[in-house]
């Protein structure tokens, strides 16, 4: 499995709109996406994780089911 970082470009630009990062790492046949809050995070701004899911799958090319997602929120 390769990562296209060019399909996550847009995703990536809309997060980084209300202060979020996104870091994205291959382990196995598993991609583990970690979404990060800056300082000035719009906590409403982040969709469900289900929506996150389904919209990184779409730009990734994987099942839903092997894209591992952590929020800032799982941090705590």
């Amino acid at each position: 499995m390769s990562i296209d970082e060019n399909a996550l470009a847009g995703l990536r630009s809309t997060l980084e709109a209300d202060d979020y990062r996104m870091a994205l790492a291959e382990t196995g046949d598993r991609v583990e996406v970690t979404i990060t809050a800056g300082p000035a995070a719009c906590e409403d701004c982040l969709v469900p994780k289900p929506i996150m899911r389904n919209i990184l799958h779409a730009a990734l090319g994987v099942p839903e089911d092997a894209i591992v997602l952590k929020y800032p929120a799982d941090a705590s």
